[in-house]
């Protein structure tokens, strides 16, 4: 069996598929901590924001228990299509989120969402099998345990979702470090307080070249 080509994201083809991240499923991610996983989440839509990639939100009955979408959310994307789905468990069966991004004309979907297994896997499988390359964000998608977690990507995976951490996307996206090092840099750092030491080096150097 012939293995897939290497498609690489783009930022003039991806769009940032947000889905179901809602106070009340929320509740129910235990494969992160609640820190680790808001920061992964915000990361993710902080570098939505600084490649503008065109994104969609959308949450699932949040009338009920589900709960409403996280305000951060609406904070940073407050002119972004909101689909409100009145009951469709997989966003893909909703004509009005599909149309959504049949709108932005892009062909490479980012998905993350709660849960891993049912929020992020229903819709990134029915947008495979309508041709689309979906890319699902592991880290800033959340479910029961860690057991579920895999089993949810085996078979994304399996069937051609590809599997990337919130900062690979940052990195694929970004192509050179020359292309913006310290805006890029200035948002890892808000994210992995570690990268502020590796920014602080580069701060440092920079100003030496000055001198």
């Amino acid at each position: 069996m012939m293995a897939p080509k290497y498609k690489r994201l783009s930022k003039e083809d991806a769009v940032l598929l947000l889905v179901d991240h809602q106070a009340g499923l929320i509740s129910l991610v235990q494969d992160f901590s609640p820190d680790e996983f808001k920061n992964n989440v915000l990361a993710l839509a902080d570098i939505g924001k600084f490649f503008q990639l065109p994104t969609i939100l959308t949450t699932s009955f949040d009338a009920g228990p589900n709960g409403p979408i996280v305000p951060e959310m609406l904070e940073r994307f407050p002119d972004a299509p909101f689909i409100r789905r009145p009951g469709q468990i997989n966003a893909w069966d909703n004509e009005e989120f599909v149309q959504a991004v049949r709108d932005t004309g892009r062909k490479q979907l980012l998905i993350a969402g709660v849960v891993t297994d049912v929020c992020v896997a229903f819709p990134a499988l029915s947008a495979i099998e309508e041709g689309y390359d979906v890319f699902v964000v592991t880290d800033a998608s959340g479910t029961f345990n860690k057991t579920v977690q895999q089993a949810a990507w085996q078979r994304m995976s399996s069937a051609g979702v590809q599997l990337m951490n919130w900062f690979s996307v940052a990195c694929e996206l970004h192509r050179d470090w020359r292309n913006d090092m310290e805006g890029l840099g200035a948002l890892l750092s808000n994210h992995l307080p570690n990268y502020r030491n590796l920014m602080t080096s580069y701060t440092t150097l920079q100003e030496a070249k000055k001198g």
